[in-house]
């Protein structure tokens, strides 16, 4: 299994929130605060269990049984299914020979009719919890905040364990499975 986000995505955080947050100057260390956005940003997505703003994906699975379930939520929709042969061969799919199957939670199934020889299926589709920046939760928006700040006190080794404010601050969009398929 491969998930792959097609395009870099949006940050709930902006530099200059940032950077405001940090009490920094203008322009001073643009680049370490930029990456640390971006590291906060990730590691909430794996706290919760959900991509923060939308964008486009690629999931390659194998074809075990006729349905197959995404990792990435919440998919929002299912834009192309692709059939991949052993010999390399590809066939893209009508979308009158897939089901797609959303649940509230955003997690996503994958019915396809008739794979013949296929072994894999690759799966285009877009997932996220707010079409844009200004549309995540505020409190997932300060917890990454505090994680910048986190990261940012951290780089030099101290404290290595983030406040347990963020924790509290996302935990509410936080999406956990009991184990299963």
């Amino acid at each position: 299994m491969m998930v792959e986000s097609l395009l870099p995505g949006e940050v709930p955080v902006s530099l200059d929130e940032a950077r405001g947050w940090l009490r920094m100057g203008a322009t001073i260390d643009d680049a370490v605060v930029a990456g640390l956005v971006r590291a906060a940003a990730s590691i909430c997505e794996a706290f919760v269990g959900q991509w923060l703003i939308v964008r486009a994906g690629e999931e390659s699975l194998a074809l075990r049984g006729g349905t197959l379930r995404l990792a990435a939520r919440p998919v929002v929709a299912v834009d192309a299914v692709t059939l991949l042969r052993p010999d390399g061969a590809e066939t893209v799919l009508g979308a009158d020979r897939y089901r797609v199957t959303i649940a509230r939670d955003g997690s996503a199934r994958v019915a396809i009719h008739a794979a013949g020889d296929a072994e894999h299926a690759r799966i285009a589709f877009r997932a996220g919890m707010a079409a844009g920046p200004n549309a995540v939760p505020e409190a997932i928006r300060q917890g990454l905040l505090r994680m910048i700040q986190h990261l940012h006190a951290a780089r030099d080794g101290a404290d290595e364990t983030p406040p347990a404010m963020i924790a509290a601050l996302w935990q509410p969009w936080r999406r956990r499975t009991l184990g299963g398929a």
